[in-house]
Formats: C-alpha cells, sequence, structure tokens
C-alpha cells in the first residue's frame, strides 16, 4: 500500500519541554473533563469527542509539523482519553483496574500491528500518513491506559493524589535512569515514559483541584484547568517563536558548539 510521505517527521522533538508540556495536557485533560461534565454533560461530549475529531482530522491533512497543531491535537487526545478512560467504569461499572489491563492490552496489540507493519516505532519515523496514524492511535490508547491507572492507584488502591504522585513520579524515573545506563531500547523508555506522564498529570491535577475531603488542596478544577491552558499557551507559544522543538534542532545547536569552540 502506498502512503503520503513527509519532508520530515511531523512531531517535536523529544527533549525537556516536550515532557513538560505533556504532562500540561495531561494535567489539563483531567482537571477540564472533570470540570466540563460539572458545567454540562452534552457540552463535555461536543468539545471533547468533537473536537478531538477536528484537530486529529487538521493535524492528519497537515504535510509539516508545527507546535501550535500537534499540542492542541495532543490536548484534544487528553480531554477525549479522560472521557472513554472514565466511561466504562460509569456505563458498566468496572474497577479501574479492570480497564487498566483491558486498555494495555489493546495498547501491546496496536504496537505490535505498528511493529509488524512498518518494522520500526520510534517517533523519528513519523513520515508516512500511515505511520502518522498508528502514531496518534498508539497516543490516545496510552491516555486511555495512563488514566485509568491513575485511577486505579487513587481509587481502588486507596492510595489518594498523594500517595499516586509520588509513585508515578518515582515510576517515571525508572525508563530514563535504564535509558541512560544503556539497559533500555530509547523507543521502549519513551513510550513507557510517555504512558506514565498522564497519571502522574492527572493525580497532580486532581491532587490541586478536588476539595479537601476527597483528599485534594480544593482549588477547584475550573481554577486548575485555567492556570494549566495559561501555562500551556506560553509554552506552546515559545516554542513556535523559537522553533526549538523541531527535529534535530538540539542536534544541530550541539554541534555549532563544537564547530565554535
Amino acid at each position: 500500500m502506498t502512503s503520503r510521505t513527509f519532508r520530515v517527521p511531523k512531531v517535536p522533538e523529544v527533549f525537556l519541554l516536550f515532557w513538560v508540556v505533556k504532562l500540561l495536557t495531561t494535567a489539563i485533560g483531567e482537571s477540564g473533563a472533570d470540570f466540563l461534565g460539572t458545567v454540562s454533560i452534552p457540552l463535555a461530549a461536543v468539545l471533547g469527542i468533537g473536537g478531538f475529531f477536528v484537530a486529529l482530522a487538521v493535524q492528519l491533512r497537515a504535510s509539516d509539523y508545527h507546535p501550535v497543531r500537534y499540542w492542541v491535537t495532543v490536548l484534544s487526545v487528553a480531554l477525549f482519553g479522560t472521557m472513554i478512560a472514565d466511561g466504562p467504569h460509569v456505563a458498566l461499572g468496572t474497577p479501574y483496574y479492570v480497564d487498566s489491563v483491558i486498555y494495555f492490552v489493546a495498547l501491546c496489540a496496536l504496537l505490535t500491528w505498528w511493529r509488524r507493519s512498518e518494522g520500526t516505532l520510534s517517533v523519528h519515523s513519523i513520515t508516512t500518513a500511515r505511520r502518522e496514524r498508528f502514531y496518534w492511535g498508539t497516543v490516545l490508547l496510552t491516555f486511555g491506559l495512563g488514566t485509568a491507572l491513575g485511577d486505579t492507584t487513587a481509587i481502588n488502591l486507596g492510595m489518594g493524589f498523594g500517595g499516586s504522585i509520588v509513585l508515578f513520579g518515582v515510576l517515571i524515573l525508572v525508563p530514563l535512569a535504564l535509558w541512560r545506563a544503556g539497559r533500555l531500547d530509547a523507543t521502549i523508555a519513551f513510550w513507557a515514559s510517555y504512558v506514565l506522564t498522564r497519571p502522574l498529570g492527572a493525580s497532580v491535577a486532581d491532587w490541586l483541584g478536588k476539595p479537601p475531603s476527597q483528599g485534594g488542596l480544593g482549588w477547584g478544577d475550573g481554577t486548575v484547568t485555567a492556570i494549566g491552558l495559561g501555562l500551556f499557551a506560553a509554552l506552546v507559544g515559545y516554542l513556535t517563536v523559537t522553533h526549538s522543538d523541531v527535529e534535530g534542532a538540539h542536534a544541530t545547536r550541539e554541534l555549532e558548539e563544537l564547530v565554535v569552540d
């Protein structure tokens, strides 16, 4: 099968700011979904489902990478991912740990399909339309899995939001440490970290937004969402102006510094 080819990868370069913005999207997705749910269920459905499909369609039709377009799509996936993760629990009454297992199996199946189809799972290889579709499908499942994992630890295991923050804050360092030590493939480390950012960011958002009676600080989901959106806009604006997240930007800068030295 033929697939549309792009000149450069349609994803940002992975460096520190990438993970900061990613964590912000997970927090906004959690607090935003909860806030919209208290305002209006139909409105939450329109913004969550409609926003996801519109943003994804715009992203898939583009032929190059742009920070605003890419990160708005990630943010829409975060909001939609929260809804699809909570949906089975609310509608069917399934425990969150059961949802976690289902999403984990689905994620492994999709990654296996992607690997067999394209020969690689590297985000640096997102240079065709087919690979990009695999990429966004995987991203969506990571948000669903991450949301279910966070709810499992906070609710089913009774760890609360604070305990979940500590747990996932430690766990997210494990792939980094193993990759730095040369004991874990970079692609595996990336996707493991990508999954873990979701429960970490969501736990922080819940801890800040939920009332003290639920183990939070009581800021309110609306306030946490507004603060998160402000920081998100500022950071994505910075990336848009500086182009510092374009694939190869940091490697080029390091090479220039070596030449100057």
